[in-house]
């Protein structure tokens, strides 16, 4: 009806409204043709130079139109560079220009099995003329056969030993919401004062409320001050602190076992046992946010695989890659954490519905695959030796190579904003993260051959902005 309704007005206002109005079609389809060759080499030369392949769309460009027409209806919490993508395939991304791009960003380590993936399309379409939604009311197949994989995959991978039971949301920030919900419920079945909530300093939960509040960055959490109080602070790492930061009043502690947002910073597998015998100590509910971090993007399952049953969380978050592009959530319990839980507790109207549950499923068949995981640790050291072939290269700009699998920083010391746009420029799309801080989160299917192109490209963007 809404767009019945905006053509009708495009049609008053006369033809060239109307074609702008068609744009996004008209963008569909030329990318329907978009060149399926190999990304173009990268010149070393300035980042305006004409032979440039990927130069940024003109402002007199069919993107630059688009963004004219629609931009101002977008409430702006988010800063584009000038590129419209409109298709997607594995590793690359194609804009309204068809042109051809490596992404190594994977939407923000989302889209682990490559953009459009085949097989989540063919069960995306099949359950969408099966079951899409029926509320979380009714009992359907999928979020039952969901919960029960997420648990037996996390026990059967090395991962959380006394997983128990699942709930199924819709993203990130709902999943540590809940997370915390529940680690606040456990706590107050001990004692009325047992709220308090403990993050580290660089990590991100999240933009809701509660999530916020974990998330100690001013730059986030000034706009919307005052927080939700009984949040505490410490620093990862910092194992001497934990006796204090971590009382008899501390409900739950999340810890991202790598930042991702923070600048890819890892948590020592010291750290995440120490951590875990003080919340046993205080009886207080361990969280691991591994919605960048999990399913996968370390070379195991979820990235606390590597500790010791001592250092198992109570509670591990997912979303992110678990749907591939499509939004899903989830919160992995043990069984104390579950046992506190009462219908009415909490609750989703979207989370786990037939359609996110069934393609997550399979998701997650793919993803626990031994021969993927072995593969994203070996690919990992080929992008590291990469990083460090820069760092000889350019000793006083590459500080230091972070983080494990295909979840990778490399520390610069300077702002990387001319780095990121030179290599989009050159075909190959990067994002930052911390301070100064290059993230590498491709898809995990990435191949040795598209590796190397983003190397050599992001070797040219470096050369090009000395």
């Amino acid at each position: 009806m809404a767009f019945r309704a905006s053509l009708r007005l495009a049609a008053k206002a006369g033809p060239g409204a109307a074609a702008a109005r068609s744009a996004p079609r008209q963008l569909y389809s030329q990318a329907a043709a978009a060149p399926t060759s190999t990304l173009a080499g990268a010149p070393s030369g300035s980042a305006h130079d004409a032979a440039l392949p990927n130069p940024d769309p003109a402002d007199d460009s069919r993107s630059a139109r688009l963004v004219a027409e629609y931009a101002p209806f977008m409430v702006a919490t988010y800063s584009r560079p000038p590129p419209v993508f409109v298709k997607g395939k594995g590793s690359y991304l194609w804009d309204s220009e068809s042109r051809k791009y490596l992404d190594l960003t994977a939407g923000i380590a989302v889209n682990s099995l490559g953009h459009c993936d085949p097989v989540s399309a063919k069960l995306i379409a099949q359950q969408a003329r099966t079951l899409i939604h029926a509320s979380n009311l009714y009992y359907n197949p999928w979020t039952g056969a969901l919960s029960k994989l997420l648990v037996e995959t996390t026990r059967a991978t090395g991962g959380m030993h006394d997983a128990a039971a699942t709930f199924l949301c819709n993203s990130g920030s709902e999943a540590n919401e809940a997370a915390i919900k529940f680690a606040r419920k456990v706590g107050k079945q001990t004692s009325p004062s047992k709220t308090q909530i403990v993050s580290f300093r660089g990590a991100f939960h999240g933009r809701t409320l509660g999530s916020l509040s974990a998330t100690p960055n001013p730059k986030y959490q000034a706009p919307f001050a005052p927080m939700v109080p009984d949040f505490l602070t410490g620093d990862l790492n910092d194992i001497p602190a934990l006796q204090e930061l971590i009382t008899d009043d501390t409900a739950g502690v999340l810890v991202e076992p790598i930042q991702g947002e923070g600048g890819v910073r890892v948590a020592s597998d010291e750290f995440l046992v120490a951590l875990a015998r003080r919340c046993k100590e205080v009886g207080a509910v361990l969280v691991h946010d591994e919605i960048q971090c999990g399913l996968g993007r370390t070379g195991r399952f979820w990235a606390h695989a590597r500790l010791p049953e001592e250092g198992h969380p109570d509670v591990v978050t997912a979303a992110k890659a678990l749907g591939n592009g499509f939004p899903i959530g989830a919160v992995v319990v043990n069984g104390g954490v579950a046992g506190a839980m009462k219908v009415g507790d909490h609750g989703t109207t979207f989370g786990g519905n037939p359609l996110g549950a069934r393609v997550a499923f399979s998701i997650v068949e793919r993803l626990a695959g031994e021969g993927l995981l072995g593969e994203v640790k070996r690919k990992g050291e080929v992008f590291e030796a990469g990083f460090e072939r820069l760092r000889g290269r350019w000793p006083e700009l590459v500080k230091e190579v972070r983080g494990r699998g295909l979840i990778l920083g490399v520390q610069l010391t300077e702002d990387p904003a001319a780095i990121v746009k030179a290599a989009r420029e050159r075909g190959v799309l990067v994002i930052t993260a911390g301070e100064n801080t290059l993230r590498f989160v491709p898809s995990l299917l990435i191949s040795d051959e598209e590796i190397e192109e983003g190397l050599r490209v992001l070797e040219a963007a470096i050369e090009a902005t000395r």
